[in-house]
């Protein structure tokens, strides 16, 4: 994989930007006249988009009159409840039971926009949305049962969440960005994490330059001796990008069938960055190399390639652990080293180095 660069195109779809995008589009925009919209938006840039089947259910909540009137954001308004009747529970319930007070809530899927922005594998922007729905979801509190505790009216459980249904939608759906690191432009993003890696090891160097392994006669060998790539390592979230650069997968664009699921944050005073492959289609059955020859498991991911329309598919599938057992990779890397078996030279070589150095997601 060529160099990494922080530095990307001059003019980037910005966070702001997206949201006056999204603000503009009717409820009910499919994923075409989302990346359409976006297309026109930023001259230069052709964007694709797809969802992931990946619902989640927002925690952010409102309080609704019966002709379904938002009144207040739901747990601010119960909290206020609560103090009016010095947060006497009971008494609280019993007195919100007599009213036509509604919850509504938001549920959402995942969805990513994509553009190109170069022809390597890193070179795109991501955009990463949810499309959600806000519906009527249930009373304001459990009219067949008193709360036992405050946590009960402020994480409203009887809720149930497979009684959605048309008739109780109230807005949407409508796309919104969800988080800080919505819109990345990806090769920036790689070389982000291989520098906050290499930053963090040569913090340690004074410290792990004075460590040894002591063995049981009392042999010092330095950690270094040990562990001599120490300060080479390279991010998994990198060797990702770079295995599909080196592979027969470098055809097909990565976001023709992954999406990533990006964190960005900070944990005990450390930025942490990372992602999570998502792949956008999967095959229909789990791959697990069980009692199978080597023979075998080469004609399965032949299957999967073809099933998933990229040379290479079941190695990428088996780094996200999925749908493809890791067990998978070590039998036919081992396949590989006794001539039992053969790939192109260049999948075989990506293989072999993941087996001599596993990583996966």
């Amino acid at each position: 994989m060529a160099e990494i660069s922080e530095y990307g195109p001059a003019r980037l779809p910005d966070r702001a930007s997206v949201e006056a995008i999204l603000a503009r589009l009717p409820a009910g925009a499919d994923e075409t006249a989302l990346a359409r919209a976006l297309s026109e938006a930023f001259p230069g840039f052709l964007f694709l988009a797809a969802s992931v089947d990946d619902p989640y259910w927002r925690d952010t909540r409102s309080v609704l009159a019966a002709d379904g009137t938002h009144i207040a954001e739901y747990g601010p308004w119960m909290e206020a409840e609560l103090a009016k009747d010095n947060g006497d529970i009971a008494t609280v319930w019993r007195r919100l039971q007599d009213t036509d007070l509604q919850i509504s809530e938001w549920h959402g899927n995942s969805v990513y926009a994509f553009a190109p922005t170069g022809s390597g594998a890193a070179d795109y922007v991501q955009v990463a949305l949810g499309r959600e729905t806000e519906w009527c979801a249930g009373p304001i509190v459990n009219p067949s049962r008193r709360p036992w505790g405050k946590e009960e009216l402020l994480d409203p459980s009887w809720i149930t969440h497979d009684e959605m249904s048309d008739d109780k939608v109230l807005a949407g759906p409508l796309y919104r960005l969800n988080r800080a690191s919505s819109v990345v432009y990806v090769r920036t993003f790689l070389a982000r994490c291989a520098r906050l890696e290499r930053d963090k090891r040569e913090a340690r160097r004074p410290e792990l330059e004075r460590s040894a392994w002591v063995s049981s006669d009392g042999t010092r060998t330095p950690f270094l001796d040990l562990q001599p790539n120490y300060f080479d390592f390279t991010p998994r979230e990198v060797r990702f990008f770079q295995d599909w650069e080196q592979s027969s997968a470098r055809a097909s664009r990565v976001y023709e069938h992954w999406a990533l699921d990006i964190r960005d944050y900070e944990h005990k005073g450390e930025r942490e960055v990372a992602f999570i492959p998502r792949p956008l289609r999967l095959p229909d059955e789990r791959l697990e190399a069980g009692d199978s020859s080597v023979h075998m498991l080469m004609d399965r991911i032949e299957a999967i390639d073809r099933e998933m329309g990229l040379p290479f598919a079941w190695f990428f599938l088996m780094t996200h652990g999925n749908k493809v057992s890791p067990e998978v990779g070590e039998t036919i890397a081992q396949g590989l080293r006794e001539a039992r078996v053969r790939l192109p030279d260049h999948d075989a070589k990506v293989l072999l180095r993941w087996a001599d150095e596993r990583y996966g997601f």
